[in-house]
């Protein structure tokens, strides 16, 4: 029964990254992952501006340019509707958005996960991959233990402090009774990462065109991940779907979009339904949730990375600031977490609305809503606040009058 300050149950991109900052401090941490070999889950790849903010405060910029991670500085957006050299000058300039950001940042998760995970290692962390069944035991006024299996051995360790990274389906969520919300969007998207593309751009795009909205994050090396939102069909869900997706890349509003077509798989494509989910308080005596554990945005805006970003940072100032780890040191980050995945639901009930209705209705829409945004402080200052982060809008963006406006024009 060795004893550590902290347990991390998850060694994946916010895990990691609490053990990495924890461990050179002087606090010995223990993270248990179930994976030997990190995989690819076809999103969670893209990092907005306010997420490599955090990012950046961590001190992890090195590590994840290192993995094959690369800075995007502008954002375009394509349609029917524009022509794409004006579309191309409209471009959000990502590297002005926040000061001393250079712009969002694009990575693959398997290799970010693997290394801010031998990042957490080589300070001093001690890693433990490949594990079984995970359990928690938590009482108030007691240490908290973790109880977890090994090459078939059952191991017992108390600590001080449990830290729930794992995932959407959480076992220590579940252990501690900690309930979960969830929603569902009417969005079915999809992902492929793609290589040898050629695309000659590290800029990110996305638009509609016809019955589709897409997505584009280019990376280092020639690989680009793309992202497909459609109506859910045989060209989602059959054997064809890779080919399906390459094709519906095939697009007349975004130029040398033939070369995305026509690039190599390098990675399954899946789509799935999007879900919102949040728990109103990540915490419980010895416990405290971060990244999808604690809930998740639905990732049709991509904002998981930077969520993982700031659970991580934000925990890991409450337990460097002192000696005070109970449930109550966490209340100021169970607040903010709570009206920032509020915002952000916001967001992608309007982004979801305005991208993802494929009729003639939709389009209109779409062009009203590109006319007005930018002459418009509440709708600029919804749509920015994913990019800028959530608390950069004013709140008035998030209220349901703002978007009922938004959802009624044309």
């Amino acid at each position: 029964m060795e004893q550590f300050d902290v347990v991390v149950v998850g060694g994946g991109i916010a895990g990691s990254s609490i053990a990495a900052a924890l461990a050179p401090a002087g606090v010995s941490v223990l993270v248990l992952e179930r994976q030997t070999t990190y995989r690819d889950k076809v999103r969670g790849e893209y990092m907005q501006p306010w997420g490599v903010a955090e990012m950046l405060r961590l001190g992890l910029e090195q590590t994840l340019l290192e993995a094959g991670g690369g800075y995007t500085n502008a954002f375009v957006t394509y349609g029917e509707h524009i022509d794409p050299v004006t579309a191309e000058a409209s471009a959000i300039p990502l590297g002005m958005l926040l000061p001393d950001v250079p712009g969002a940042m694009c990575v693959g998760h398997p290799q970010a996960s693997e290394a801010l995970n031998t990042l957490a290692q080589q300070r001093g962390a001690h890693i433990v991959r490949g594990v079984g069944d995970v359990d928690v035991i938590a009482a108030p006024d007691t240490s908290p233990i973790v109880r977890y299996e090994f090459d078939g051995i059952v191991y017992e360790v108390p600590c001080r402090l449990v830290i729930g990274a794992d995932g959407r389906q959480s076992t220590v969520r579940r252990a501690l009774g900690i309930p979960l919300a969830q929603i569902e969007s009417r969005a079915t998207l999809g992902g492929l990462l793609v290589k040898d593309a050629d695309w000659g751009s590290d800029a990110a795009f996305l638009g509609n065109e016809g019955n589709r909205h897409f997505l584009a994050f280019p990376r280092p090396n020639g690989y680009v991940r793309l992202y497909l939102a459609c109506e859910p069909g045989p060209a989602t869900a059959g054997p064809e779907r890779t080919q399906h997706m390459l094709d519906a890349f095939r697009l007349e509003c975004v130029p040398n979009s033939e070369r995305l077509a026509t690039a190599q798989p390098a990675g399954p494509c899946s789509f799935y339904v999007g879900t919102d989910a949040w728990t109103d308080r990540p915490m419980a005596d010895g416990v405290v949730l971060v990244g999808d554990a604690a809930g998740w945005s639905d990732p049709l805006i991509g904002e998981g990375l930077s969520v993982a970003m700031r659970d991580a940072r934000a925990v890991t100032d409450v337990l460097l600031a002192g000696d005070d780890w109970s449930a109550a040191a966490f209340e100021g980050y169970a607040q903010e977490r709570s009206e920032r995945m509020r915002r952000l639901r916001v967001v992608v009930h309007v982004a979801t609305e305005l991208r993802c209705t494929f009729t003639p209705e939709g389009q209109a829409r779409r062009v009203a809503f590109s006319g007005q945004m930018m002459s418009d402080g509440l709708m600029l200052g919804l749509m920015l606040s994913s990019l800028a982060g959530p608390e950069m809008g004013p709140a008035e963006s998030f209220e349901a009058e703002n978007v009922q406006r938004i959802l009624a024009l044309a």
